[in-house]
């Protein structure tokens, strides 16, 4: 049902997307859907987290191939077509509707905080970064952190349309780990 949800918002965009599409194109009944799903908003919202799941924080051994990983997968993630056409979706109908804006940060934007605390934390085990002082300013710099990294890979491939390379990817974490030279190998 998810799957044909970002099919169908793909293919007819968020004004034309119904229940009845979706119910269709997964073949079963609109209550089946409305018994999980009360409203299209809700629909999508799951079907667009649902995409993020797949999202891992490897630990290969440094803080800077972790990113360099994760910015891959997040890159090939949004390279698909049913992901742009439900992104640029969402956070299109987003900018209309508060409670959807909420919701997408609830189900898609804290949840994929994960990755930064989990790579942070085997930064910290390795003893590539220091050990957070206090909660309050580590969520901070979690937050800057993700909305640096998510913001920059989304406006390049969404927003610009230019692609995410291998080079692309070491220059944009050479830079976002400027102020830690001794990451950069040198």
């Amino acid at each position: 049902m998810l799957d044909a949800t970002r099919e169908t918002l793909a293919e007819l965009g968020w004004g034309g997307l119904t229940m009845g599409h979706v119910a269709t194109r997964a073949g079963v009944a609109k209550t089946t859907l409305y018994r999980r799903w009360p409203s299209k908003n809700e629909l999508v919202v799951d079907a667009v987290a649902s995409l993020f799941d797949e999202l891992v924080m490897p630990d290969l051994g440094s803080l800077r191939a972790d990113i360099e990983a994760v910015v891959t997968q997040f890159a090939d993630l949004l390279a698909r077509p049913e992901s742009q056409a439900a992104l640029l979706a969402l956070f299109a109908e987003g900018t209309r509707d508060r409670q959807l804006r909420r919701r997408i940060r609830e189900a898609i934007v804290d949840p994929q905080k994960r990755l930064v605390r989990q790579g942070r934390a085997a930064a910290q085990t390795r003893g590539e970064l220091a050990p957070d002082g206090d909660e309050t300013t580590a969520r901070e710099e979690i937050d800057i952190i993700f909305d640096t990294i998510a913001g920059t890979v989304e406006h390049r491939v969404l927003v610009s349309g230019e692609p995410i390379t291998p080079e692309w990817t070491r220059r944009f974490t050479g830079l976002l780990l400027g102020p830690f030279p001794s990451l950069l190998g040198g």
